[in-house]
């Protein structure tokens, strides 16, 4: 893959570096037979530069047999669930409905990865994409045609939030707005989201966790899932601010975890936490540093919702950025060191099958 760009650009995705993954010592194993399943990752093939990005980003490919190389570096991967990243929507059709093609993309590879012939791991067991939940009660067609794309594996949605005014941060999306979850539109189409049984991924920046409780506790029957660990930022405006965004994240996420139907995801910070510049080190960060930039944040996601709310997560590849799968999840058992073999068993797989509804 392409050399990334010579500075640091938190907030923007480019590929790995593997001549520079591969500077990392090998690390072994930890409890290398617990049973892992990845509750958040993509699969793309990007040909051209991503919407917002500041440089044009090469062809891009991160496809089955990439994820699978992944999975095979050690750990037990038994399953994953496919997170929604504007991969493979249609080409012509309504607007609505093109977000359908990347569900019809994701079944046929998991349809591959269910025929045993690319061994044990359940690729995409799991399919989370998108419809505009704005759409309101308009948006029952679209989900109702995910459902059918997905061949029995459509889970949910991710409709994401994260807006800041800071131009460097760079919005989870192109034209998102303040209060997306507040919105009287949004909630109509949640209301309709969760008619079908279907759940919500919640992506924002720490700033607004008080807007997915506010929204947790208007539809407390509704399951909804929060990606990344709520969204820590450590860049722009928030450099140097180490103390203040974590003591404004803890209080926010203590509030959220009084919602029993929110489950949290553990991981996904190499990005927008901007704890460890990746791209002046010499070599990726040990699973040990990685770690100790991250302990505060899962530690307390642990403590707060209890194991059977908390989720594993890669975000690969973008996580793949800075470190790789192996020492990734190295750090992420690392963290949860200190729990129960039952704990550990429902953070990274039985929390999942209950949450996502998977029989991986």
């Amino acid at each position: 893959m392409t050399e990334a760009p010579a500075r640091t650009a938190f907030g923007l995705i480019f590929p790995p570096r593997d001549a520079w993954l591969a500077k990392a010592p090998p690390e072994p194993i930890i409890e290398p037979d617990l049973p892992i399943i990845d509750t958040h990752h993509h699969l793309w093939h990007r040909t051209a530069p991503t919407q917002g990005e500041s440089w044009e980003v090469p062809a891009f490919r991160y496809l089955l047999h990439d994820f699978l190389a992944d999975c095979a570096t050690g750990h037990d991967i038994v399953g994953s669930v496919f997170l929604q990243c504007h991969s493979m929507y249609r080409a012509s059709g309504p607007a609505p409905m093109r977000p359908v093609g990347e569900t019809e993309f994701v079944a046929g590879i998991a349809a591959m990865s269910d025929s045993g012939g690319y061994g044990k791991t359940r690729v995409g067991a799991g399919i989370v994409g998108y419809a505009d939940l704005t759409a309101g009660d308009w948006v029952t067609p679209v989900l109702e045609a995910q459902i059918r794309a997905g061949g029995g594996r459509f889970r949910g949605v991710r409709h994401s939030a994260g807006h800041d005014d800071d131009p460097v941060i760079g919005n989870s999306a192109p034209g998102i707005q303040p209060g997306l979850y507040l919105r009287p539109d949004f909630r109509a189409g949640m209301a309709r989201l969760s008619a079908l049984g279907l759940s919500l991924d919640a992506w924002c920046f720490h700033p607004q966790l008080p807007d997915i409780t506010d929204l947790a506790r208007a539809f407390p029957a509704s399951n909804i899932i929060v990606g990344h660990c709520g969204g820590p930022l450590g860049y722009g405006r928030y450099a140097g601010q180490r103390d203040a965004v974590f003591a404004d994240w803890k209080r926010s996420i203590a509030d959220l975890a009084t919602c029993p139907n929110v489950s949290i995801k553990l991981g996904g910070m190499m990005m927008r936490l901007a704890a460890c510049d990746y791209l002046a080190l010499d070599a990726p960060p040990s699973s040990e540093q990685l770690a100790a930039h991250w302990r505060p944040y899962v530690e307390t996601c642990i403590e707060r919702f209890g194991a059977d709310r908390c989720l594993a997560e890669s975000n690969f590849p973008v996580e793949k950025m800075g470190i790789g799968y192996a020492a990734l999840f190295n750090a992420l058992k690392r963290l949860a060191s200190g729990c129960s073999a039952d704990e550990k068993t429902a953070i990274f797989a039985a929390t999942a099958r209950r949450v996502y509804r998977l029989d991986c």
